[in-house]
């Protein structure tokens, strides 16, 4: 793919300013920080630079881009494990709303997430289909509205969040609807996990009688079954591109230290075995590239969602293999420093690793997209 200039600007604009305010050292204290992130850092992110609306529609606020140009912003903050909760509310419930909510839900919530007045999240679910969310939460009718109970076991960002959007099966219903509600809400717990990857933060949710109003659930059951495959889809593009970019990174810190330490009177990175796996890393994050680009601009025209899946899904599999080679190899060629907490590849590795479990394992993948072709 040719980038354009406005996509050249804005992957330049955030290769620029994450490289000021996500360096190695600011994602140690982001990560020592109570909320996981410097809030500073993130107004500047929802308000200055309005990265929270890229893609979404003009209409409502938004910049009218689109999965091409979110790639390369999503890129450059793996490349930098950006402490923020971008991911959630941008392409998690920004994206969930857009595909599954109903036309009053996405004027009243798209504006405040736009302009980075909302920050929102969504259930992160271990399986490639988003709606597996919502088997241990069960939504019940009441005379003013509904009630909630169950429990969600991974919610990232839910400490900080205004809005959170969970999907919730109904008795009778084939697909689970989408409610909107306040963090806050009376009988629901939020409890803080412990994380392998503390770059970022997850919470389990419990509810416990929750009571909603009627005007809570916002999905549009029409569309309802297409909308949550077409934005699990996308999910995992973005998450495909963030692992690129890990993965990347991984490769850029260990050519620069193979490149400096020295063996027998020489640099390392002159020897020959160190080259070869150098330039297995590099033709891996190539391969891998390609598979985001192309699933970006599949998601960027009027494909159909069966299509769209596949695509996206074979990307987040490349990134998956490559992200886990790539940290694995730093580690191995940083030598016995590579997994001391003061050199950079540990935490490419733990991203690595809890991120294999986000939307699905590989494995999954591969037989959802084995079962696709079959079928």
């Amino acid at each position: 793919m040719h980038a354009s200039e406005d996509q050249i600007l804005i992957r330049d604009a955030a290769e620029s300013f994450l490289g000021d305010v996500s360096s190695s050292a600011a994602v140690r204290a982001a990560m020592a920080r109570p909320e996981g992130h410097d809030p500073e850092v993130w107004a500047r992110i929802r308000s200055e630079l309005g990265w929270c609306g890229l893609a979404i529609p003009e209409a409502l606020g938004g910049l009218g881009l689109g999965a091409p140009e979110l790639v390369l912003l999503l890129e450059q903050a793996g490349r930098h494990l950006l402490c923020a909760p971008f991911v959630s509310t941008v392409c998690l419930a920004a994206n969930l709303l857009q595909q599954v909510a109903d036309e009053s839900a996405q004027a009243r919530l798209l504006p405040l997430i736009a302009d980075g007045r909302l920050q929102a999240t969504a259930a992160m679910p271990a399986t490639p289909d988003w709606a597996s969310s919502a088997a241990s939460l069960r939504a019940m009718r009441t005379a003013s509205g509904w009630q909630l109970d169950g429990e969600i076991a991974r919610i990232p960002d839910a400490g900080t969040a205004g809005l959170l959007l969970v999907l919730a099966r109904v008795d009778g219903a084939a697909q689970p609807a989408l409610f909107a509600l306040d963090p806050s809400t009376h009988g629901l717990q939020l409890e803080a996990l412990p994380t392998w990857d503390a770059t970022r933060r997850f919470h389990r949710a419990t509810f416990t009688a929750v009571a909603l109003t009627t005007d809570a659930r916002i999905d549009a059951p029409a569309r309802s079954a297409d909308g949550l495959k077409r934005a699990a889809a996308l999910a995992q593009l973005y998450l495909a591109a963030e692992a690129l970019g890990c993965a990347q990174q991984c490769l850029d810190l260990t050519v620069a230290y193979v490149a400096t330490r020295q063996q027998f009177g020489r640099p390392v990175g002159s020897f020959q075995a160190v080259k070869h796996r150098c330039a297995e890393m590099m033709i891996r994050i190539e391969s891998a590239r390609s598979g985001v680009v192309g699933a970006a601009q599949l998601a960027a025209t009027a494909a159909d969602t069966t299509s769209l899946a596949m695509d996206c899904a074979m990307a987040r599999v490349l990134t998956l293999d490559t992200q886990f080679y790539c940290a694995q190899e730093a580690i191995q060629l940083h030598g016995g420093v590579g997994f001391t907490w003061e050199y950079d590849p540990q935490l490419y590795f733990k991203r690595a690793q809890a991120g294999s479990h986000w939307f699905g394992t590989a494995d999954a993948l591969r037989a959802e997209i084995s079962e696709a072709l079959l079928s």
